[in-house]
């Protein structure tokens, strides 16, 4: 398995997989916007950056992130907005995978901490985490305000 940044080659298959997270929230799996996909990761502002951890040419998942300041006084932390590992991938060591070379992503770019949310009806996402050693942070409350 290897884990590389996605490029705007890799737009279609991260429409699909966009499709498929919508699907397992309990959407429609329809595949995300190609344009939206292409504007949003590699448009004039991107507004995140791809992982994908692939097997040869067959994409097994993904990680979004994007970098907040500030996080704790100047420092700069890495959020991570997407953790998807593709169904007949799940249970190989992908996410995993995945978590590790953010952290390594996050340690060359300085920051201070690797921050990230998780469903609280997700249980197997919330066992992975706690795996990892991660701890909830309970003096957060997550808002969201729709446009």
């Amino acid at each position: 398995m290897e884990i590389t940044q996605a490029t705007e080659a890799d737009a279609e298959i991260i429409a699909t997989i966009l499709g498929e997270i919508e699907a397992y929230y309990g959407g429609d799996n329809a595949p995300g916007d190609l344009t939206e996909v292409r504007a949003a990761l590699f448009g004039e502002r991107p507004a995140a950056t791809v992982l994908l951890a692939r097997d040869g040419a067959e994409v097994l998942g993904m990680a979004s992130y994007t970098f907040l300041w500030p996080a704790a006084g100047a420092e700069t932390s890495l959020y991570l907005k997407e953790l998807y590992v593709r169904a007949r991938a799940r249970r190989r060591g992908v996410a995993r995978a995945l978590m590790a070379k953010l952290e390594a992503v996050a340690t060359e770019a300085g920051c201070s901490r690797v921050e990230w949310t998780a469903d609280a009806d997700n249980p197997s996402a919330l066992a992975f985490y706690e795996a990892l050693g991660a701890k909830p942070q309970a003096g957060k409350i997550f808002y969201r305000s729709s446009l």
